[in-house]
């Protein structure tokens, strides 16, 4: 994983909660139809949540009845937010195809980590977030984490032991 000096700097509470509150199509790259993968996870959870969500992947046809496209370019309507799901390396071509269709937010999961081309996008006028997971964020500041009172700001699993 590539060291970042200031990840703070890609994952602003105020960044995630206006691509959140302001997205209404998500183009998930890498969503996969086994369910048990983390992409099929946080796509379901995004249409139970109201947002239109978008197969990209070249080897699928279909996900949730959804025909899924090869590629971002290829998608015949706007898309609010790019949502990644694959390896750091495929992210400047990622961001070439997410500047060229217009996205408004470019969403980079847990691991995918690629500084320069999230300056890129950011460069070109799209809010990014990176290292952080689409689903756990909605759930913290809009989901149900946050309606009872779990938003403590803070991603861990470790528990405190007790003194």
């Amino acid at each position: 994983m590539a060291e970042v000096e200031n990840m703070e700097a890609w994952q602003d509470p105020e960044t995630i909660q206006t691509i959140l509150h302001n997205a209404q199509t998500v183009a998930i790259v890498g969503l996969c139809s086994n369910p048990l993968r983390a992409s099929n996870f946080v796509g379901f959870y995004a249409r139970r949540h109201g947002y239109r969500v978008i197969p990209v992947n070249p080897r699928e046809s279909e996900v949730f009845g959804e025909r899924s496209w090869p590629s971002l370019s290829e998608i015949p309507e706007p898309v609010d937010v790019v949502d990644v799901f694959r390896a750091p390396d495929a992210v400047p071509g990622i961001v070439e195809e997410s500047i060229a269709i217009n996205a408004k937010a470019l969403w980079l999961q847990f691991g995918v980590i690629h500084e320069e081309a999230a300056s890129q996008a950011r460069d070109a006028g799209i809010a990014v977030v990176m290292d952080r997971c689409l689903k756990i964020e909605h759930a913290r500041y809009i989901g149900r984490m946050h309606v009872l009172g779990f938003n403590t700001n803070t991603l861990s699993a470790r528990r405190e032991v007790p003194a």
